[in-house]
């Protein structure tokens, strides 16, 4: 047949089993007990009785109920289980009693009965007949005063009152004294109570009265209770022959929940484990209950937390004891709770709250939290109401550990663990504004920016007024580079810290800066910056000529500048020197090196418009300053520098101010880019040489000053493809450049501007040439480190006579007098063009230091001490050259001219050779364009003639004590120190004051030894007015005394 349990909503109406129950014909009606244990089944007029069936086996149980003779069309249940009534054709109702299947009462009706039901309370049977009438007949008194009395004592039983189940257990028994399933029932009551005695007692007048299952068990529980556990054994073993397979399943739990109460746990739980694996499925949940019971109990008794967890996750992960479950399986339940007082009904709340606090105690904060979880998920609504208190309660709790905890993590720098325990605090407690705050912190260790700018949100939400919030959401803006709105955040936070009641969060403000105090500072160190920076600038990236105001808003609007703002203010002290880094970094710039080429773009052709522009893709020279702004932005530079457009030549004061800041610009730029026009791709090693470039002026200073310097050929291509991030460090590449321009590496390496060397720095411009004449002087204004008028018309002897005149004055350095060729009108000592330079610098050969202290003796023997000592005291007292109106004052040893005579030489026809005879010297030979008068003793003249050795302090040996005055280029002191192939020593030899010096007479002998050495000598003719004018000379003239213990005449020299 087709089965439906109608108690069980979610049945699925599927084929359950087929089976023989009645003998003949059909069966006429079907009820079933309410715990689903048994199915009732009436039969037809060919077999009128009740048939009872076990639904485990589908095998009937017990004998059939027999009373009725003619069909039974319908069988109705007493709610609470204990009575059965009939309904027949036979015009009879039958009252059964359910547990022996006897008829308690006969009720007739008028006509054939069609169907019976109880009335809710149990109290009324109602019937309905083919008469069509519904009649109502009472349970006898008897009969419901007896059912009232059973059902009250198991409610009793259920809800804890025992006392009063004894009472009314007790009662039943005087009533009906042998009843043997009364005392079996008043034994588990005593059990409850513990009374083991009582219990026994009443288990064994069960068992006299009638041995049965339900009085072999109680006997079990009293025995286990006193102790007596091998007895309650035998006692659980008798009653097992009693059982059918499903009454067996029920025992052996009992039995099991029976031993475990008396402490035999690991029996008791094997027994389960056991039985639950020989179980059918439909009595798996029945061991599945007791088993997690069990463990709910082993968990409480446990005595370390990891055992505790284990049971009660064991307990919960079993799934036995949902509501659903415990609806479900009621009779099973509600037995286990009438023999044990189990209360079920909270058993799953109080195994989820017992493994919260056990994970909880075992500090395993995550699993803690999971468990509460899974328990808000699993528990109904009134479970969740019944335990809001303590729920509120572990919450608090839980959150205050997971944030303590949270906070040692974050000590520790475990950011991903700190971030996880504050989520949980904040998951279960919605937590306070330090949690958040403390979570922003920890998100902000990982850069989780976006996060850690929603926590701070929610602490400035959560109180507007603290400093707090807001220094948190401007890290995390800062964080996530978005500055200004950092910076907004930084300032809101100092107004509330200015705005806060208490003295001591006032005094948070002393470890912050101002906006505003970081932003002068950063425009004191641009300006500082933009000082040695050309006056306008390309932008490489935009193509746009800008001043320095225009560059300086591009920088404050960078990311950079932003970036360094929103960072230095968090600082109390300023960070100068990472400022001057940022500020260096996005203001370097790129100066461009290169030949003036036909048409060049001006200043005027490209302001106000880009240089990447459309328009002027066909200007000429347009090609080159592109090329050059894309190579400068490619090396990491925003500015470059072009003398063609970077420069308004309309304009007199910005052009004066360009011509002497170029070599300062060119000495502070990042990189200069060298374009070699005339180099084509690929060219090989020697063609560097052969460029025009290294014969233009201006080019000396741009190849000296830069620091870095990259070469490219004429496509934009590295020359000889060398890679080196600075070609002054290119062995090949400086090579090159020593040949071709006479400077060598060290020298361009480690070239500073100053005036000592000069002669060596005129000879290196001596072969190139400028456009302008007068610009060969205006190009080497920053290689001497001077600052003079552009005056552009002027003539070149008359820019080359300021300069060398600025050179001399300044620093004492005649080494710029030594020049062959035409004298300039600026002043007879200068020459008319650089190009007098074009001879290498008079170098004569030092003394050996023997040779030396060999003449000192032997000079010792001939001259006397006072005339030394007095010619050293003369020459240390003379004073330095100088210039003034154009006007040279020459201290020198000047030796009178006697004897002037023309020879014959190869010179060229237009130059002639004089031997020239002066007191003191040897005779030497003088070769010049000028026509000299000839005489000598015989023939004198009026005219007055003297060669002149001009005073060098070099060969006093002394130290230089007195810095070198460098003009308006300023560097460190220690930017100045020149290497030893560095265009700074003296013309006569290299004499560092490395020797020890015996007091002065021993320097007075020593200076005479080097005065005894040839020297280069000037040859002066008198004017009329008395002052000198040098005659120039096409060779050196070399002179040498004949006898330095002669009189010497020592004087300063006027000369034209």
């Amino acid at each position: 047949f087709w089965c439906t349990k109608t108690w069980q909503p979610s049945g699925t109406r599927e084929h359950v089993a087929s089976f023989k129950a009645h003998t003949k014909c059909n069966i006429s009606s079907l009820a079933w007990t309410p715990d689903g244990t048994r199915l009732l089944s009436g039969g037809d007029k060919e077999d009128p009785t009740i048939r009872e069936w076990d639904p485990l086996t589908w095998k009937q149980a017990g004998l059939p109920w027999k009373g009725h003779t003619s069909h039974i069309w319908d069988i109705a249940i007493h709610p609470n289980g204990t009575l059965v009534a009939s309904a027949s054709h036979d015009t009879h109702i039958r009252l059964w009693q359910l547990s022996d299947q006897q008829t308690i009462a006969i009720f007739k009706h008028s006509s054939p009965l069609r169907s019976v039901t109880f009335s809710v309370d149990g109290r009324h049977i109602l019937s309905g007949g083919e008469d069509h009438k519904i009649s109502e007949w009472e349970v006898p008194k008897s009969v419901h005063t007896k059912i009232l009395a059973d059902t009250t004592a198991r409610h009793a039983c259920v809800t804890g009152d025992l006392s009063i189940a004894e009472e009314l257990l007790t009662q039943d028994i005087h009533t009906d004294a042998n009843n043997y399933t009364l005392y079996a029932h008043r034994s588990f009551v005593m059990a409850r109570q513990l009374a083991w005695d009582h219990a026994l007692e009443d288990a064994i007048k069960s068992i006299n009265i009638r041995p049965s299952l339900i009085g072999y068990i109680s006997q079990g529980i009293a025995l286990c209770g006193n102790g007596l556990v091998r007895e309650a054994r035998i006692a659980f073993d008798i009653a097992s022959l009693f059982t059918n397979k499903h009454s067996n399943t029920d025992l052996l739990l009992i039995k099991a929940i029976t031993l475990f109460n008396a402490d035999q746990q690991e029996e008791a739980i094997l027994l389960v484990k056991e039985l639950a694996a020989a179980c059918p499925n439909a009595d798996i949940l029945g061991c599945r209950v007791v088993e997690t019971y069990l463990h709910v109990q082993l968990g409480t008794k446990a005595s370390r937390h990891d055992e505790a967890t284990y049971h009660f996750t064991t307990a919960v992960n079993a799934g036995a004891l949902s509501s659903k479950f415990i609806q479900t399986y009621e009779d099973l339940t509600v037995r286990f709770v009438q023999l044990f007082g189990w209360d079920l009904g909270s058993l799953q709340l109080t195994a989820h709250q017992k493994r919260c606090q056990a994970f909880l105690s075992a500090r395993k904060f995550d699993e803690a939290l999971e468990a509460y979880k899974c328990m808000m998920d699993t528990i109904d609504e009134s479970a969740k109401a019944s335990c809001l208190v303590w729920s509120n309660d572990f919450k608090q709790k839980c959150s205050a550990l997971f944030a303590a905890n949270g906070d040692a993590a974050l000590a520790a720098r475990d950011y991903d663990r700190a971030i996880d325990l504050y989520s949980a605090a904040i998951t279960l407690n919605s937590a306070s504004s330090t949690v958040f705050a403390n979570r922003s912190k920890a998100r902000l260790g990982k850069m989780l920016w976006l996060e850690a700018l929603l926590d701070a949100q929610k602490v400035i939400e959560l109180d507007s007024s603290s400093y707090l919030g807001y220094n948190l959401k401007y890290a995390a803006l800062h964080g996530a580079r978005r500055y200004d709105e950092a910076i907004q955040a930084f300032q809101t936070m100092l107004s509330n810290l200015d705005d806060a009641p208490d003295i001591q969060t006032q005094e948070l403000l002393q470890q912050y800066l101002r906006p505003s105090e970081v932003k002068h500072a950063i425009r004191q160190v641009i300006d500082a910056q933009l000082e040695n920076a050309p006056l306008r600038v390309l932008h490489t990236t935009t193509g746009l000529l800008c001043d320095r105001e225009a560059q300086i808003s591009a920088f404050k609007m960078s990311t950079e500048y932003k970036e360094l703002l929103s960072s230095t203010i968090t600082h109390p002290d300023l960070d100068r020197k990472r400022i001057e880094e940022v500020v260096r970094r996005n203001l370097r710039y790129a100066m461009l090196s290169h030949r003036w080429e036909g048409r060049e773009p001006l200043l005027q052709d490209i302001q106000g418009k880009s240089v990447y522009g459309s328009e002027f893709d066909s200007v000429c020279g347009m090609a080159k300053l592109r090329s050059f702004c894309e190579t400068a932005r490619g090396a990491g530079h925003n500015w470059a520098w072009s003398d063609t457009c970077c420069i308004d030549k309309s304009n007199n004061v910005e052009l004066h101010e360009s011509v002497n800041s170029m070599f300062v610009w060119y000495r502070h730029s990042a990189l200069t880019v060298v374009y070699l026009s005339d180099v084509p791709p690929s060219s090989k090693s020697g063609a560097l040489t052969k460029s025009a470039w290294n014969k233009r002026g201006w080019t000396v200073q741009e190849f000296v000053a830069p620091e870095v310097i990259l070469f490219y050929q004429s496509n934009w291509t590295l020359y000889l493809d060398d890679h080196t991030p600075n070609h002054k460090e290119s062995v090949a590449i400086m090579q090159e450049l020593k040949e071709a321009t006479g400077i060598d590496q060290s020298a361009a390496v480690a070239f500073r501007p100053s005036m000592n060397g000069a002669r060596e720095k005129l000879h290196w411009a001596s072969t190139r040439v400028t456009t302008r004449q007068e610009d060969i002087a205006y190009s080497l204004f920053g290689i001497f480190g001077v600052r003079l008028p552009v005056d552009y018309g002027e003539k070149q002897d008359e820019a080359l006579g300021r300069l060398l005149q600025e050179i001399v004055a300044r620093s004492g350095d005649i080494t710029s007098l030594d020049w062959v060729g035409k004298p300039s009108n600026f002043n007879s000592c200068l020459p008319i063009s650089i190009t007098s330079y074009q001879a290498p610098p008079c170098k004569l050969l030092p003394l050996p230091e023997d040779e030396i202290q060999s003449s000192v003796s032997s000079l010792r023997n001939t001259v006397a001490v006072n005339f030394a000592s007095n010619l050293y005291t003369q020459l240390r007292n003379m004073s330095a050259p100088r210039f003034a109106a154009q006007r040279l004052h020459l201290p020198c040893i000047a030796f009178n001219v006697r004897e002037v005579r023309r020879v014959s030489s190869p010179a060229p026809e237009a130059h002639f050779t004089y031997r020239v005879k002066a007191d003191g010297l040897r005779s030497l030979d003088i070769t010049t364009e000028e026509t000299l008068v000839l005489f000598w003793q015989a023939r004198p003249i009026e005219q007055k003639f003297v060669l002149v050795r001009p005073w060098d302090r070099s060969l006093f040996e002394l130290p230089d004590f007195v810095r070198p005055d460098f003009g308006d280029y300023t560097e460190s002191e220690e930017d100045f120190r020149v290497s030893s192939s560095s265009p700074s020593h003296d013309r006569l030899g290299d004499y560092p004051g490395k020797h020890e010096v015996v007091g002065q007479e021993s320097q007075a002998f020593r200076l005479l030894v080097r005065l005894r050495q040839p020297f280069s000598a000037f040859l002066l003719a008198q004017q009329r007015t008395g002052e000198y004018k040098r005659i120039a000379s096409d060779y050196d003239i070399t002179g040498q005394v004949n006898d330095v213990g002669d009189l010497m005449n020592i004087r300063t020299i006027e000369i034209l």
